[in-house]
């Protein structure tokens, strides 16, 4: 039997620009490179996305409520349909630079948000946290914002590990639409 680390090792490069085959597909996402860019060290704080969210319609935004000090909207980049994020107007990178008021209303946006998820998802769980520092895994480290991702049983499959895929069942537009709708007054 043929080890196929050799037969990998053999294979011929792809095309005229070199390289050499490997197990991955790609799906190119150039788009995101705006919001890979808003967090370089040359856009710190200018070309912030959650600086920029509340600038704009609560549609063109994905924003689902507007409060005092922070505000909800969805992820543009989710892991499932229905994942938000509360942030904190004011430009803060870390939850110890935040305010009391930033902290209680950040906490209360998150209930909302997850009796809002409950209701109009059905979601059965969810993931919720906060990512400080670029080595934590922050994708805006400059900007505190905190993940609610709502889950459901068995919704996990082989995409994310396999294919490094995530399939979406809803388009953003109609989650916003529909949990701004469910959000109470």
């Amino acid at each position: 039997m043929t080890d196929p680390r050799e037969e990998f090792a053999q294979l011929e490069p792809q095309s005229e620009f070199g390289g050499v085959h490997d197990a991955f597909q790609r799906l190119w996402t150039p788009h995101r490179m705006a919001y890979i860019q808003a967090g370089s060290d040359a856009n710190r704080g200018s070309g912030c996305p959650f600086c920029a969210a509340p600038e704009k319609s609560d549609d063109d935004g994905l924003i689902v409520h507007r409060g005092e000090s922070a505000y909800v909207l969805l992820n543009l980049f989710p892991y499932n349909a229905g994942h938000m994020l509360v942030c904190p107007y004011r430009h803060v990178g870390t939850y110890d630079e935040a305010t009391l008021e930033e902290i209680d209303e950040i906490a209360r946006l998150t209930q909302t948000a997850m009796r809002v998820l409950r209701e109009t998802a059905g979601c059965h769980g969810f993931n919720i946290g906060m990512n400080q520092g670029e080595v934590a895994g922050a994708g805006v480290e400059e900007h505190l914002h905190q993940h609610i991702v709502p889950r459901w049983t068995s919704d996990a499959n082989f995409f994310p590990i396999i294919a490094q895929t995530k399939a979406l069942p809803q388009l953003l537009g109609d989650v916003r639409t529909a949990v701004a709708e469910a959000w109470p007054a």
